[in-house]
């Protein structure tokens, strides 16, 4: 018997959104509209940047890789271990990133186009693999070594694969599961934020479920999934990510891929809906997701707001023996006003000209302040060796 696409089904909610859904639905559209008038202009720009190091470190924790946060910004700088094993790690991290870039790019651009679409998803995973260290890329098979090729779904019965208990479908039919993929969660003109927002819980399960590449479908799944919510106009400017959220769960780090595993249930009986898979797993899964997303976005919401992080910055400077506290002032000034023009600085602190200049090149020395030029205005700058004191619990505390 042929496998059919129809073995993904239920694929969307529709009618069947429980009123716990809608409720959840409306809050998180709600509060990510607010999110994303935390911050503005540069400041808001600099925390996206931060928050895309804060996906890709989650990201590569799911599948086992600990890479600190302070090496992946030395990666994405171009400052690599000399420890080989570390070295990968780095350039696996940085490739994450730089995807991720470029896809918050093509979204401020306009350009971004269809999540879903399978070229789309093609060059999510031929981009992140190409930057890879090699050995990444070779995989043990049923029948021996795999060297993977990037970008390509699985197609031959060599790349067919189980994943714990799950057997996705057989790797020559993957283009058809794809193809039906794209054909019900593809974007359609005049479609609601509420209705594309729905069902990006489901893509991002039935996405996993069909493991179109022999590997890399978890980090590939949740960039799909990042480009989806910020084409429902959820994503708050980058201010928040749904792998943070993934990889603590809500009160176990193993609920991700339990709650992924439950999903993957037949159909249990003619009340749990009239598909192949559960029609009530595919609800909890939903829930489940929709509440980590909403509190990945308070938890941001809390981080980004104005007057607890001016407090966390004054901390910063008067913890810091080797900077001056009277630099505070100007790091409170400057995100006030977005940006501060270095001639502002003597007035600010009531010092001289020579002394506010030594204070203003401790801040930029240490990346709390930054500027495009030498001699131009300075902004807000949040440096990863400060991360821990700017944005506590931003990431796993060790």
């Amino acid at each position: 018997m042929i496998e059919t696409p129809a073995r993904l089904e239920p694929m969307r909610l529709g009618d069947q959104s429980t009123g716990a859904i809608n409720d959840v639905l409306a809050e998180l559209a709600f509060k990510a509209g607010r999110l994303d008038n935390a911050l503005r202009g540069r400041l808001q720009v600099e925390a996206a940047d931060l928050v895309r190091l804060m996906n890709c470190y989650y990201s590569n924790l799911i599948e086992g890789h600990h890479t600190r946060p302070r090496d992946i910004a030395a990666a994405v700088e171009g400052r690599l271990s000399d420890d080989p094993a570390q070295r990968d790690l780095q350039l696996e991290a940085r490739a994450h990133i730089v995807v991720q870039r470029a896809i918050d790019a093509r979204f401020h651009a306009g350009t971004l186009g269809d999540p879903t679409a399978p070229d789309f998803i093609r060059w999510l995973h031929q981009d992140v693999y190409a930057e890879v260290p090699a050995g990444f890329r070779v995989l043990e098979g049923k029948t021996g070594r795999l060297d993977m090729t990037p970008g390509v779904f699985r197609h031959d019965p060599l790349h067919d694969v189980e994943v714990g208990r799950h057997v996705p479908p057989s790797s020559n039919r993957v283009g058809a599961f794809m193809d039906r993929f794209h054909e019900v969660y593809r974007e359609r003109a005049g479609q609601a934020a509420r209705a594309r927002l729905i069902d990006i819980p489901a893509a991002h399960h039935r996405f996993a479920y069909i493991h179109p590449f022999p590997d890399g479908n978890g980090r590939v799944g949740r960039l799909m999934t990042h480009a989806m919510v910020l084409k429902a106009g959820m994503g708050a400017g980058g201010l928040w990510s749904i792998s943070r959220g993934l990889a603590r769960g809500l009160e176990s780090r193993e609920e991700y891929k339990q709650m992924l595993a439950m999903a993957d249930s037949p159909r249990q009986g003619d009340r749990d809906g009239r598909g192949n898979l559960s029609l009530q797993a595919l609800q909890a899964f939903t829930l489940w997701f929709l509440k980590v997303a909403l509190d990945q976005v308070e938890f941001m919401t809390g981080l980004f707001d104005l007057d607890t992080f001016v407090v966390r910055l004054r901390r910063v400077v008067e913890s810091d023996p080797d900077l001056d506290p009277r630099g505070a002032a100007l790091l409170e000034a400057t995100l006030m006003r977005g940006e501060l023009q270095r001639g502002e600085a003597a007035g600010l602190t009531g010092l001289g000209d020579r002394m506010a200049r030594t204070i203003l090149g401790q801040l930029t020395a240490r990346g709390l302040l930054i500027s495009d030029t030498p001699k131009g205005p300075v902004r807000i700058g949040l440096p990863a060796d400060h991360v821990d004191q700017l944005f506590p619990r931003l990431f796993y505390e060790t």
